[in-house]
């Protein structure tokens, strides 16, 4: 949980609510063909329990009143890969700075393989 205080009170958004926002803005990027587990326990738990959460291989972190987003994906076998991950750094820090107003420091992006279509 996030907690922000300012002079009209305390907000506070879940880690949950910040990792479905970033997924959804990753998703909607050309050339992503999904997300990976983000640690191999992650990706274990994920295949023992036959489940693909909608926010597997985002991982967010919250110091010094700044977010750090660190995403695993997988690309699009073909397309130019420095494009895509440019794209999505700055469509994550777009959205998520626009919809939360907090400052975002900075962007990790891992491809963590390709898909063919």
């Amino acid at each position: 949980m996030i907690r922000i205080e300012n002079h009209l009170g305390t907000i506070h958004i879940s880690h949950e609510f910040l990792a479905n926002l970033v997924s959804g803005a990753v998703s909607e990027c050309f050339g992503v063909a999904g997300m990976s587990a983000s640690s191999t326990s992650q990706g274990l738990f994920n295949r023992m329990m036959r489940a693909t959460p909608k926010n597997q291989g985002v991982r967010i972190r919250y110091q010094k009143s700044k977010l750090m987003i660190e995403l695993h994906i997988i690309v699009t076998y073909g397309t130019n890969v420095a494009a895509i991950v440019k794209s999505i750094m700055n469509k994550v820090q777009y959205t998520v700075e626009e919809i939360t107003g907090f400052p975002v420091s900075r962007v990790n992006v891992f491809v963590d393989g390709m898909k063919t279509q």
